[in-house]
């Protein structure tokens, strides 16, 4: 459960670090509803970024990985819409391709690097005491 949270609150600060550097991405809501669109986010990401990566898996071979950047917009392009006025209004617009594909990368990158952060640091925590022999 704590891993969930863990993740929830990683996709929570990305997502937020894309509405504020990204021009072109806007939030017009509380930050309960920016809480509720990361949990989106997280799902989506959970139940159909996997399919898609299968399913275009020539294509991420072909490019040597750099579609993932476009799965990455579509999961994004997902959430904005399951979050924008249309189906659950949460507040969350974006306005076109090129904002959502920076939005994805910025949101990429952000959970990447807190992501091997908080990794880093609960792997120091686990490992056993180094023995000194002598």
């Amino acid at each position: 459960m704590s891993r969930f949270l863990l993740r929830w609150a990683i996709n929570t600060i990305a997502l937020w670090a894309a509405v504020e550097f990204v021009p072109g991405i806007h939030h017009e809501g509380s930050g309960f509803s920016l809480l509720l669109i990361a949990l989106i986010f997280g799902l989506v990401n959970a139940l159909i970024r996997p399919l898609l990566v299968l399913l275009t898996c020539p294509f991420i071979i072909l490019t040597m990985g750099l579609f993932i950047l476009i799965v990455n917009t579509i999961m994004l392009s997902l959430t904005a819409w399951l979050a924008g006025p249309e189906v659950l209004d949460l507040g969350l617009t974006i306005e076109g391709f090129w904002p959502t594909f920076l939005g994805a990368l910025v949101i990429s990158i952000i959970s990447g690097v807190i992501n091997a952060v908080v990794k880093d640091a609960s792997e120091e925590e686990k490992r056993p005491p180094k023995r000194v022999e002598s």
